[in-house]
């Protein structure tokens, strides 16, 4: 590896107010290398891009690399390694948490161990974390332990899966970065998932500061995320991330549709032929909404658009639809009449095509 030139990967959403703090840190820091600062920004509200020129014009160690149409952590990071011209690569977040010392000691330690991976723990002995709320130390042990369980086993010994302080060989690490589903939920997890034990990774102990401006990405869609990236794991990646959210979401559907045929047939006296096809109704539209939310954020409707999209969502199930509610009452008619074992039945029937027209024709994805 050549030693001497270091590339550092900043993935960037409005942190205008941090970003310029992090590179005069990396700067005044780290002498005994020729750097190059890769800044990936997804197309921040805040100014960050402008800014960010304005820095690269005065220095040309400063790389902007502006997405727009595109969006999110692991995707950034991974756009921001492929970038990459040194055979070493640092990533930290942008907004000051992470210390510039502690990931040049991460380097040297790369170097020294001849490791594929050094990794910034926040839950190592000698770690501190004053940036680290208690719910969020709580969520991240909880989320560390379901990590272990489904990565290899070569992998155990290791104390924070959810780190995004990485130092990385490009040699080794590369054809596993190319290799990452962009909408993973964390980088590093997914590349241990996708190397299945074949990196030699250390950990350091990491500093973790509190922000000093603007609040943490953290929120439900991460989680959902998570979700979604432990049950790709543990099913040996063989189902499309995006289709076991899709599941999930019919799922949550599936208990909207039941509750609203319930209440309905209970407190409004409807019969169950009457009160299935708005319970129908509505299940398809709650479906529509969460997955907009949460399955396609990356293209997530608003406005007139999210209108016009639930018109098609609803056009695209309502052949369907119509299957579905025609086989339950059938069932319930002729076979047994059991309202939960009728829907279910018409539920199944919808799944496979509503994933497959969905995707192409409301959120316009392969």
């Amino acid at each position: 590896m050549n030693n001497k030139l270091l590339s550092i990967v900043l993935p960037t959403f409005n942190e205008r107010e941090n970003i310029q703090f992090v590179v005069n840190e990396i700067f005044d820091l780290a002498n005994d290398y020729t750097l190059e600062i890769l800044i990936v920004d997804d197309n921040s509200t805040d100014g960050t891009s402008d800014f960010v020129k304005s820095l690269a014009k005065k220095d040309s160690r400063i790389r902007l690399i502006r997405r727009v149409g595109r969006s999110g952590l692991s995707s950034a990071i991974k756009e921001g390694l492929l970038n990459a011209t040194s055979d070493i690569a640092v990533v930290m977040d942008a907004d000051g948490q992470h210390q510039t010392t502690d990931a040049l000691f991460a380097v040297k330690e790369l170097i020294q161990s001849k490791s594929d991976l050094v990794v910034g723990s926040r839950f190592l002995d000698q770690a501190k974390i004053p940036g680290l709320s208690q719910r969020r130390t709580i969520g991240s042990n909880s989320a560390n332990s379901l990590a272990r369980i489904s990565l290899n086993k070569s992998y155990k010994h290791l104390t924070d899966y959810m780190s995004g302080c990485l130092v990385l060989n490009l040699k080794t690490c590369l054809p596993f970065v190319l290799k990452i589903n962009v909408n993973g939920f964390k980088f590093y997890y997914e590349l241990l998932a996708l190397s299945k034990g074949y990196l030699k990774v250390k950990e350091i102990p990491l500093i973790f500061k509190p922000r000093s401006y603007g609040e943490s990405k953290l929120d439900l869609s991460i989680i959902w995320d998570f979700i979604i990236s432990l049950i790709h794991t543990l099913t040996f990646r063989l189902l499309p991330r995006r289709a076991i959210s899709f599941g999930l979401v019919g799922l949550s559907g599936v208990i909207v549709q039941l509750l609203s045929t319930n209440i309905m047939m209970y407190f409004f006296l409807f019969s169950f032929e009457r009160a299935l096809p708005a319970a129908v109704l509505i299940a398809a539209t709650s479906n529509y909404l969460i997955n907009n939310a949460l399955t396609f954020r990356s293209q997530r409707l608003f406005g007139y658009y999210l209108v016009k999209g639930l018109a098609k969502f609803l056009l695209v199930s309502s052949l369907p639809v119509i299957a579905n509610i025609g086989l339950a009452t059938a069932f319930y008619n002729s076979i047994y009449e059991n309202t939960l074992l009728a829907q279910i039945s018409g539920i199944c029937v919808v799944f496979i095509w509503n994933y497959v027209a969905s995707s192409r024709f409301v959120w316009n994805t392969p």
